[in-house]
């Protein structure tokens, strides 16, 4: 596969130069956009010639059984994540991809984008009569889009040379192909090189959707990620195959990929983070319950408080925790940060006013942290492991700092059974550093039992 715009990475996601990450996914074998749509659109719209393919389960399905057109997909210079099946093969082996860049959602905002800078399109592809409805409603939508021409992807595409002609002489800035996985890849991978048009992108059915041909989910389907399952309800005979056999085909050897990978600590780990969450969730239910009840009861709000924590590898996600604080403390913190009693970077104060009365005892207690149970078995968190610090205080981090984003934050870890607030910010950093060096089974067991002396003295809990 070349790379231009999107580097390539061997494990972890890198910004390029124009902003945009990659990732490579281990489960798949293939480096993928990792990046929001409006900066991946911006992407590939940046001068330079690029093709662009998007990637889901069914791709890897075919590119498993054909060779060519595998071939074709590792030579493109841009891949796109598509679908739920590739977020979940993602996730075996911890990788978390920033969006779902599917075609049909993509494609008109991409098109958006281009009318705004001024570039023309051609579409190609479809049944007879489908690139040119899917054109109309495209210049309906967006009335300044140049749409330079359009062709069929069936009698119109018999003869690539006069294809080729057609395209070049309409001046297109970009080529929408839509002939489906793996004829459009093919194609393109056959004859980028003789367009003069800079973006050639392969987009399966999103042409069929514009033109509307094939109906969209609806919105709480769409948002669930289970829009296959639309799908499959709206044209069973032809999607059977496609959506049950093969995505379970799929996921299993992505999971079989992903388990010889994995080094058998990380497994033991992650087994030993399930049972355990799992045990405690059930266990802990009536806790729960009283703690929210408890929460409702003294202050306004909700019981259970989200805040967005840096997780491994600098991965930004929404750490739950029972609210022990006002509701408005997020926006009173920049008055009560210069009374810190911590040294260094992270901020506590014994004092701290924002606290209330139910708050300072679930504090005490360490009852608040107990939802991250939740981001335990979501796999956003391990139970041992360095604590989650907020973006604010990652932005201020020396650069020795940043190793402890090498492993997944946990529940409790060194720095909680070692005084918790009152070890100040260099020396957790040096904790948490030799955690991520010497981690062990048995260690994380010992800091598990430990974790109860410190949570009955209470020490450092404020």
């Amino acid at each position: 596969m070349k790379h231009t715009d999107f580097d390539f990475i061997a494990a972890a996601p890198i910004t390029t130069r124009n902003g945009t990450k990659t990732s490579y996914l281990p489960a798949l074998d293939l480096t993928l956009v990792d990046a929001d749509q409006t900066t991946a659109i911006d992407a590939l719209l940046a001068p330079g010639r690029r093709r662009a393919f998007f990637i889901n389960a069914h791709c890897c399905n075919v590119m498993a059984k054909d060779r060519a057109y595998a071939a074709a997909v590792r030579r493109a210079e841009v891949l796109l994540p598509d679908g739920i099946g590739v977020e979940l093969a993602g996730k075996m082996t911890g990788h978390t991809l920033t969006a779902n860049l599917n075609g049909t959602d993509l494609v008109p905002a991409l098109m958006q984008r281009a009318a705004d800078m001024g570039k023309s399109v051609y579409l190609f592809g479809g049944t007879p009569g489908t690139a040119a409805v899917a054109a109309e409603k495209l210049r309906a939508a967006i009335p300044h889009l140049m749409v330079a021409g359009t062709r069929d992807g069936f009698k119109g595409a018999v003869n690539p040379t006069e294809v080729i002609a057609d395209i070049n002489a309409s001046g297109a800035d970009i080529v929408i192909v839509a002939m489906g996985v793996p004829v459009q890849e093919m194609w393109i991978d056959r004859h980028a090189d003789k367009l003069h048009a800079p973006l050639c992108l392969g987009v399966g059915a999103a042409l069929d959707f514009l033109a509307g041909n094939v109906k969209r989910a609806p919105g709480p389907v769409q948002k669930a990620k289970i829009e296959w399952v639309w799908r499959l309800a709206m044209e069973p005979k032809r999607m059977a195959k496609r959506y049950l056999y093969g995505n379970i085909a799929f996921l299993a050897r992505a999971a079989k990929d992903a388990f010889k990978r994995t080094p058998n600590r990380l497994i033991a780990s992650r087994i030993m983070d399930v049972s355990i969450a799992s045990f405690a969730l059930i266990a802990l239910a009536p806790i729960f319950a009283a703690t929210a009840l408890a929460i409702k009861l003294d202050s306004k709000g909700p019981a259970l408080f989200r805040q967005s924590r840096v997780g491994k590898k600098g991965k930004s996600f929404s750490m739950l925790k029972f609210r022990s604080m006002r509701q408005d403390a997020e926006t009173l913190r920049a008055e009560v940060e210069e009374n810190s009693d911590r040294e260094g970077i992270c901020f506590k104060a014994r004092s701290d006013p924002r606290i209330t009365r139910v708050g300072r005892f679930i504090r005490r207690a360490s009852i608040d942290e107990l939802p991250q149970i939740i981001n335990v078995l979501r796999g956003e968190m391990s139970i041992v492991g360095p604590r989650p610090a907020l973006p604010s205080e990652v932005a201020k981090y020396p650069s020795r700092a940043f190793g402890r984003l090498a492993v997944k934050p946990g529940i409790t870890g060194v720095w909680q059974v070692s005084g918790r607030a009152d070890v100040e910010f260099n020396k957790m950093i040096e904790m948490d550093l030799a955690y991520a060096a010497h981690r062990t089974i048995a260690l994380d067991f010992i800091l598990i039992l430990m974790t109860f002396r410190a949570v009955i003295s209470g020490r450092g809990a404020y």
